[in-house]
């Protein structure tokens, strides 16, 4: 068996006899995997079966069972991740390599015409080495390939994150070459989200990707098909923190429409829509001002309400965002314009949500009625009561009261 190994090694080993096994085994895999069609996968593969085989056949004739990983494996793995395939692709190289490899020997045992015993022994022996080397290769080579694929990754995002600050930063840009740079149109009109969670929430688990930002995405990739035009921009701003601008053609669902609906720990904040490069930077700073304002504000409701409350649209809190810029000038305010109403018992609250409702009504008991689910003699009452508490109508200081009440329905009192 030894001596038959030996012929068999030294027949195959010549150039032009090796290139033909090379080729044969190469179109077997590519019949299999037609993503390796392309000219340059094709030469890739070539020179990887090529080291590979002059590897293993050398092997063959010793006792060893290590199969140092050629530079041409490695190289081609690389292409593997820098073409943007799966590392399943290249997992799937080396089984059908390894089919095709067992093929062509039972073809040229059979051929060879050996006893029954010799011919079965050489089988094991070589499936025993191929199996050696292929799990050697693939445990190899799929480092090789994580670690292209994250440099490639890193590389991307690092431009990207590059091209989006200068963008915020209001430097000039080549519009055209930044947007074809980004994989995003800076022309169109744009509305821009940031996403993150819950500061005291246990971390969101991995997806897929190993990156626990991949489930922010897959939430604004869903608004981005729900709500836009199919144009999607990300940039990771953190372990659980994301940056998003989604291309829209109309105006977007109202605030607290079911659209706009997340689970826990998630939160998102969501800028006005507006266009060009200008649009891209101040519907981002609004969706950064809405997340701050979130942040400082009081606890979410809880129940059926705490799905709405996980997103903020800055123009629900832009009053609430100018206002609060001024801490102990908001309290100020408050106080000032509230004065008893300010209290934090239920019965004040309830007075406060029937001002505001009145307010933004423009001071008609039946639309407020209706807003608040209550009878307009309940409205009128109510204001009767507001004004006795405050010590003055309504009249004197409606717009710097409601300044007050947008105020601590964000902050609460």
């Amino acid at each position: 068996m030894r001596q038959w190994i030996a012929d068999f090694v030294a027949e195959t080993l010549p150039a032009a006899t090796l290139e033909e096994v090379v080729t044969r085994l190469d179109n077997a895999i590519i019949a299999r995997i037609p993503e390796l069609r392309d000219r340059d996968m094709r030469r890739d593969l070539a020179a990887s079966s090529r080291a590979h085989a002059v590897a293993v056949l050398s092997g063959l004739t010793q006792d060893r069972f290590d199969y140092p990983v050629p530079e041409e494996a490695h190289a081609f793995a690389r292409t593997v991740a820098r073409r943007g395939y799966d590392v399943r692709l290249l997992l799937r190289v080396y089984h059908l390599g390894q089919e095709a490899c067992i093929d062509y020997m039972t073809e040229v045992l059979e051929q060879r015409q050996l006893p029954r015993d010799i011919e079965r022994s050489l089988l094991l022996r070589l499936f025993d080495r191929t199996t050696r080397w292929v799990s050697t290769s693939v445990e190899t080579l799929t480092d090789t390939y994580m670690a292209e694929r994250e440099r490639g990754l890193r590389a991307a995002l690092t431009q990207r994150a590059e091209i989006v600050r200068t963008l915020l930063d209001g430097a000039e840009v080549d519009t055209e070459s930044a947007s074809a740079r980004l994989g995003y149109r800076l022309t169109q009109r744009h509305l821009a989200l940031v996403v993150w969670t819950d500061e005291d929430a246990a971390p969101l688990p991995p997806d897929g990707s190993g990156e626990a930002v991949g489930r922010l995405d897959r939430i604004v990739a869903r608004y981005a098909g729900t709500l836009g035009n199919g144009s999607l921009l990300t940039v990771p701003s953190g372990a659980s923190a994301l940056w998003a601008w989604i291309g829209v053609d109309g105006d977007p669902p109202e605030p607290g429409d079911p659209v706009w609906s997340v689970d826990a720990p998630v939160r998102v904040a969501v800028g006005v829509p507006a266009a060009h490069t200008a649009g891209f930077r101040d519907s981002h700073r609004e969706a950064v001002a809405a997340r701050q304002v979130a942040e400082r504000a009081r606890p979410l409701r809880t129940g059926n309400g705490d799905g709405a409350a996980r997103v903020l649209h800055y123009s629900e809190v832009e009053v609430a965002y100018l206002a609060g810029t001024d801490e102990a000038a908001m309290r100020s305010l408050i106080e000032r314009e509230l004065g008893a109403l300010a209290a934090p018992d239920a019965q004040s609250a309830r007075l406060r949500e029937t001002l505001h409702a009145y307010l933004r009504a423009r001071r008609s008991p039946d639309a407020a009625a209706k807003t608040l689910g209550v009878h307009k003699n309940t409205v009128r009452y109510r204001v009767q009561r507001i004004e006795e508490l405050l010590g003055h109508s309504l009249d004197q200081r409606g717009p710097r009261l409601e300044i007050a009440l947008d105020c601590v329905r964000v902050y609460g009192v």
